[in-house]
């Protein structure tokens, strides 16, 4: 079997899901970059995408049988084309140690900004003592934008804080409000009233491509003056130009952003100037414990293939 990722980013991906294939079935595993998937893909019958777009001009390059995501995102992919040539599309849930170790980044975000840690790494290396001042995240109004997989261990981790949590979410049931433990909940179309309450603001929610931009400049003003955004689902999400705007008037007093509209983000993009701003490189879901839990289940996914079986977590 021959498996082709696609790109150099994420480069700890293949050496975790080599060790999960069997040893006697001389499986081939091939890395290459953006600019040389098209003629790769003749040669695949397995082909991993990463952040790559996989359209109809890439399904027509290549026989493969299977696309597999090495995650949860499939909004790359172009599902009707991969339908019409009959070839299977998958990926890997984002529950288990993906979703504990996003949380976790979350958390790390939302401390970083608060605490204002790149100033005080720098205060310590210029020999300043006893600065910046800080801010507490206990008392502070969290809203999680979307409640699923990655919300709950999010959720759980805040309660230690004692914040007080609430959440925008499509259904907004009192079974919902339980097991997230939310002070209230709020509906998408009362997402307004939401975001006059908040404090930091956490997106967590699935993304598809018509949400595109669906936090602008509305959406950004009607949060209160010194609140802070974080983003750990999909770039795509935000305005990036709104988001400049409201963070450079400091009506945001930060964000911390861990995926973004272009990926990688160019290393001129205005966002980077800012001093409010932490960005860390889509690292959220990439530790240790994530890593094995998805080599198994792509390493699952070309078993089944090869004996013939339709994949698990099949997007049709």
């Amino acid at each position: 079997m021959r498996i082709l990722f696609c790109g150099n980013n994420f480069p700890d991906a293949p050496e975790y899901l080599r060790k999960h294939l069997p040893p006697g079935c001389n499986d081939e595993i091939v890395v290459c970059s953006e600019t040389d998937v098209l003629p790769q893909l003749g040669r695949a019958d397995v082909v991993i995408p990463k952040m790559l777009r996989m359209g109809r001009r890439e399904m027509e390059a290549g026989q493969f049988r299977l696309i597999q995501q090495w995650g949860a995102g499939l909004e790359g992919i172009d599902l009707e084309s991969a339908k019409q040539k009959g070839v299977y599309v998958a990926n890997v849930p984002a529950t288990g140690g993906n979703a504990e170790s996003v949380a976790e980044h979350a958390l790390l975000l939302i401390l970083a900004l608060l605490r204002d840690l790149p100033k005080a790494d720098a205060n310590v290396r210029a020999g300043v003592l006893g600065a910046p001042l800080g801010k507490m995240l206990a008392g502070r109004t969290v809203c999680l934008y979307g409640l699923g997989a990655i919300a709950l261990p999010i959720a759980k981790r805040l309660h230690s804080f004692e914040v007080d949590l609430i959440g925008i979410t499509r259904d907004p049931t009192a079974a919902k409000v339980s097991e997230f433990g939310l002070s209230r909940c709020f509906s998408q179309e009362e997402r307004e009233r939401a975001f006059a309450e908040t404090d930091i603001l956490v997106l967590c929610m699935r993304y598809t491509e018509d949400m595109r931009g669906m936090i602008g400049a509305r959406e950004l003003a009607g949060l209160r003056r010194g609140a802070y955004l974080i983003n750990m689902a999909r770039g795509g999400l935000i305005d990036q130009e709104a988001l400049y705007a409201q963070l450079a008037s400091g009506h945001l007093a930060g964000a911390g952003l861990d995926v973004f509209w272009q990926e990688p983000l160019p290393t001129n993009d205005p966002i980077l100037t800012l001093p409010n701003v932490i960005a860390t490189p889509h690292v959220g879901g990439v530790t240790e414990a994530s890593f094995e839990e998805i080599a198994k289940a792509v390493a699952e996914n070309i078993e089944r293939l090869r004996r013939g079986e339709s994949p698990l977590h099949a997007a049709f």
